[in-house]
């Protein structure tokens, strides 16, 4: 070879297009292996608990995944409730969305030129070219649901699994490595354990206090069904950035749609500004801190490579991976650098609870 290093620099070009293929054509099978691995290291700390009191590991595993279970139960039950509630003021909605239609076409017909009669018929036009499509997109829905279903049980298959497996799994790795470096071995898988519960737990404790938060602020402007959008905006912050705008961007829309003026509107925002403003500043460096500190860059090139390869899916595990895709690196010699490059120097890791930090504001300083 002419010239090693191009040779170097097509093999790892390569490399990864084989590695994003193959996470491309396996997604069926590896995103619900995913969210199972992380499920189970989050669970497992419980399950250890458990073991501690006497309990065998077979039932240790069950009581935490039906824990689990019930708190999602809860959630969804919680959430149906508050939809068919929205759903029993049909009539209401209805006759709003007909006003607000009506008040469209007339600003349509002053401001654009656009007499009523024609939009009329642009819709009956959009409608008749649409009408054979509704029975694949029913088809598709149900099929998404199906598929919704039967790949959640399957995580949680998954995760029973990992958790009752985990000193098979562990060995397993271990013996990969050579015996110089098995130390280092335990040493990353120890790390990334950690910092899947501490994400994952953090992000379960900032879920609870933006539903808090948005519950408040929404119920003081008087938004109909405030606790059902507050607890959505906080559930779609699973989806890092995204998710706080769809949550917004739905509730503006159906204060208005049932009724809300422009202070409404105006409202929503200052809540959803003032709920980012403490969930930066104070949220994230309390109870998250720096167990995932991936700089902003990465972090994006993360939500978009996430959704591209696995969709929806991909964006909620783009974090939580490249976490541990950055202990990995810095535990390897020559991928120290990456480490470096996709990490974030604004938040230093440190030992204290964040009971203790908390305690450490309010403590005289010399």
């Amino acid at each position: 070879m002419q010239n090693p290093k191009l040779f170097k620099t097509l093999a790892i070009v390569a490399l990864v297009f084989l590695i994003v293929s193959a996470l491309i054509l396996g997604k069926p099978f590896l995103v619900p292996l995913t969210f199972g691995a992380l499920l189970s290291m989050l669970l497992l700390p419980a399950t250890r608990w458990l073991e501690g009191k006497g309990i065998n590991k077979a039932l240790s595993t069950l009581a935490a995944i039906l824990l689990l279970i019930s708190f999602l139960g809860l959630v969804l039950f919680f959430v149906g409730w508050q939809m068919s509630d929205i759903a029993s003021n049909t009539a209401k909605l209805e006759q709003t969305i007909s006003q607000k239609y009506e008040q469209a076409k007339d600003m349509v017909s002053q401001q654009l030129g656009v007499s009523e009669q024609k939009q009329e018929q642009i819709i009956k036009e959009q409608q008749r070219s649409s009408s054979g499509k509704m029975t694949g997109v029913v088809t598709a829905v149900m099929g998404g649901i199906t598929g919704f279903l039967t790949d959640t049980l399957l995580v949680f298959v998954y995760v029973f699994l990992f958790i009752y497996l985990r000193s098979r799994i562990k060995g397993f790795i271990i013996r990969l490595v050579p015996q110089v470096e098995r130390q280092n071995a335990l040493t990353v898988l120890d790390d990334t354990q950690q910092i899947t519960v501490k994400y994952l737990g953090g992000l379960f404790l900032m879920i609870v206090c933006l539903w808090v938060m948005y519950g408040i602020g929404f119920s003081l402007l008087g938004v109909e069904h405030a606790i059902f959008f507050a607890i959505l905006c906080g559930l779609l912050e699973i989806v890092p950035f995204v998710g706080n705008l769809t949550g917004t961007a739905i509730t503006v829309a159906m204060s208005l749609v049932q009724g809300g003026d422009m202070n409404m509107v105006i409202g929503i925002l200052v809540v959803y500004g003032l709920v980012q403003f403490i969930q930066t500043y104070l949220l994230e460096p309390l109870i998250v801190g720096a167990e995932v500190s991936i700089n902003p860059l990465f972090t994006i090139i993360g939500l978009v490579a996430g959704e591209l390869i696995w969709g929806i899916p991909g964006m909620i595990l783009a974090i939580p991976l490249l976490g541990i895709t950055k202990i990995l690196f810095e535990h390897i010699e020559a991928l120290k650098p990456f480490a470096y490059l996709i990490g974030s120097d604004e938040r230093k890791k440190d030992d204290k609870s964040w009971g203790q930090k908390v305690k450490s504001w309010f403590s005289k300083s010399d």
